[in-house]
């Protein structure tokens, strides 16, 4: 019985996460959804900020701190090891949901392109970068990033096996695709609003200090080979301080 229910909660927060995956796409799009980025709740540009700020702020700090192998070390005492992730995906998502549900409308345009090249340019750039995201999930495995495979091999009665550090496609061009990609999907928009700008500032800013909490623990635990792999793969930009050759290593990023 315990092992059908972790896996049944396994998929229970994977549908969750897939919800609010397809809801960011909308909410940051201005697409399908009935609450986005320039249409939430109507406040005054002062609640706007503070209510917005701390929206951010507390998805930032619960995404960075349970990702910690420190608090997952605390954490697992108190949590099965093969819910962990699964619980961490679901905690993230619920916190995009609440992100999604409370924020405040900042309607002020900050630039608008109305040529209809340029628009196309953007918003094809807006998909592309999703597309990079997700795919970028599967080059590592989709499934251990989102707790599926960790509730799987519960189910099987397996214990959890780390997955050995590979660079497959994007992750041979930059060490961060998945970053890479969010931050162009945050950015490509023909029409900037003051929220739509408050929302890519904060969040490219998280994505800059998250990168390097990530890289500090990747290169604990990994040692020489994250290191070569830093050193012949750039972080976000294609080319930039590229030497040649590829990292012979895994890679899994969080």
């Amino acid at each position: 019985m315990k092992r059908y229910l972790t896996l049944g909660y396994g998929v229970l927060c994977y549908a969750v996460f897939l919800v609010s995956f397809l809801y960011a796409i909308g909410f940051v799009g201005n697409v399908v959804v009935p609450r986005t980025v320039d249409h939430g709740i109507a406040a005054s540009v002062g609640e706007a900020v503070v209510v917005n700020l701390v929206l951010l702020g507390l998805f930032a700090t619960q995404h960075s701190v349970m990702a910690r192998p420190a608090f997952k070390q605390m954490w697992t005492r108190f949590v099965p090891q093969s819910i962990e992730r699964s619980t961490y995906v679901l905690m993230s998502s619920l916190l995009l949901g609440l992100l999604f549900w409370q924020w405040r409308t900042m309607p002020q345009v900050v630039w608008h392109v109305s040529a209809p090249a340029g628009r196309y340019v953007l918003l094809t750039l807006f998909w592309a970068g999703w597309a990079i995201v997700l795919m970028s999930t599967f080059m590592i495995s989709h499934f251990d990033l989102f707790g599926l495979r960790q509730v799987y091999l519960a189910w099987r009665g397996e214990p959890y096996r780390d997955l050995p550090f590979r660079t497959t496609m994007f992750y041979r061009v930059v060490r961060h695709p998945i970053m890479v990609g969010f931050l162009i999907a945050f950015w490509a928009t023909p029409t900037m609003t003051a929220g739509h700008l408050m929302f890519a500032l904060a969040t490219t800013g998280y994505i800059l200090i998250a990168i390097q909490l990530e890289e500090h623990d990747l290169t604990a635990s990994l040692g020489d080979s994250y290191r070569n792999y830093r050193a012949e793969v750039p972080m976000m930009i294609p080319g930039l301080h590229h030497h040649g050759g590829h990292s012979a290593g895994p890679h899994h990023a969080v």
